[in-house]
């Protein structure tokens, strides 16, 4: 059954990682450069996420100096539906944004591996991080929309859907990476407006023009 569109919305933000790009590469990059086998990261990272504790601790736990640097983002590493569903929204004519917690220089990488949004931006270039109320101030001002005018798109009820909603905006949670299929389960998901899948099915919905206030002026 596709999924109607909020009314009124005239830009969609996305979250970076586990929303646009898979980092299983990223990771398996990072336990290898620590000595330590991807499984065995991957397995303590879930267990930190469903626990509701800081991922970063996986390498406290593990014991190990967090490896230096991580992994250039590649098109490779973008989820089929990534670009699509980007392309989709512009051509909708709504403002397209990228806005997520990253480190400095991801924006070049995210363009290089093909988005070209009408702004990108991280928080290491913001210096403020979700799920901080700055950091949503910081995608409305760039949006240059009212707060209810933009659909912010996340992996994370605790980074993306609770502090997007409670800035004003909408939201659309999506179910992949370990935090999706974690927090889905979780009574909070249900305050999402939007429950996803993929993001396909957010494309579908651009192109059917589902919904009502999807366009520009």
């Amino acid at each position: 059954m596709p999924i109607e569109l909020p009314a009124g919305v005239l830009g969609v933000v996305f979250d970076v990682g586990e929303t646009l790009v898979d980092e299983s590469r990223a990771w398996s990059r990072q336990a290898e450069a620590a000595g330590v086998t991807p499984f065995t990261v991957m397995g303590l990272l879930g267990a930190l996420i469903a626990r509701g504790e800081d991922h970063r601790r996986v390498w406290a736990l593990l014991g190990v100096e967090k490896p230096a640097g991580r992994a250039l983002i590649e098109e490779t590493d973008l989820y089929s539906d990534a670009l699509p569903c980007l392309r989709a929204v512009d051509e909708r004519g709504l403002v397209v944004g990228i806005a997520g917690n990253q480190p400095v220089g991801v924006e070049a990488q995210l363009r290089a591996a093909g988005f070209s949004p009408d702004f990108l931006a991280s928080s290491a270039a913001w210096g403020v991080e979700k799920p901080s109320p700055e950091f949503f101030d910081r995608v409305v001002a760039e949006a240059g929309l009212e707060p209810g005018a933009i659909l912010y798109v996340g992996d994370r009820l605790d980074n993306d859907v609770l502090p997007a909603r409670a800035a004003g905006m909408r939201t659309a949670f999506i179910r992949r990476g370990p935090w999706g299929h974690l927090h889905a389960e979780r009574p909070e998901a249900r305050l999402a407006d939007l429950r996803l899948k993929t993001l396909a099915e957010l494309t579908d919905a651009m192109v059917a023009g589902v919904g009502s206030g999807l366009t520009r002026g």
